[in-house]
């Protein structure tokens, strides 16, 4: 073995990328979409151009997007939506003055999904809203 290839993309065993490493075995991966779930695996080729099989594959999904939606009627929560990674808590914090910031809601990452968290409706103020990824 010589080097190693990353093969990626957006669906199981349907790599439309991939990263020659060379001989290194971590490996950046620039561009890819918050909120969008990416395919891995890997390969080693050797001095002759031979080629492994590909390893077990590894599904990461992007952290960072966060969806807001209006409920269905005024008084209906706002639904807010992130993406969690498996093995990290979450924090959703709320301000009203983008100062001072409190934590509503925490969750911990067991793999890589989608949250939800119903936000009540509070016509009087503006609230903003942020998540923190310990």
């Amino acid at each position: 073995m010589i080097g190693y290839n990353v093969y990626y993309g957006g669906g199981t065993r349907s790599y439309t990328n991939i990263l020659n490493v060379g001989n290194s075995t971590n490996a950046v991966v620039n561009g890819l979409v918050e909120g969008k779930t990416y395919y891995f695996a890997v390969t080693a080729y050797t001095l002759d151009g031979a080629e492994s099989d590909y390893s077990d594959e590894f599904v990461y999904l992007v952290p960072g997007f966060l969806t807001l939606t209006r409920g269905g009627t005024p008084s209906a929560p706002w639904q807010i939506r992130f993406p969690v990674a498996g093995g990290h808590s979450y924090e959703l914090q709320q301000s009203v003055d983008l100062v001072n910031w409190f934590t509503v809601w925490q969750t911990m990452g067991v793999s890589n999904v989608w949250v939800e968290f119903d936000a009540a409706v509070n016509t009087s103020e503006t609230l903003f809203y942020r998540v923190i990824s310990h």
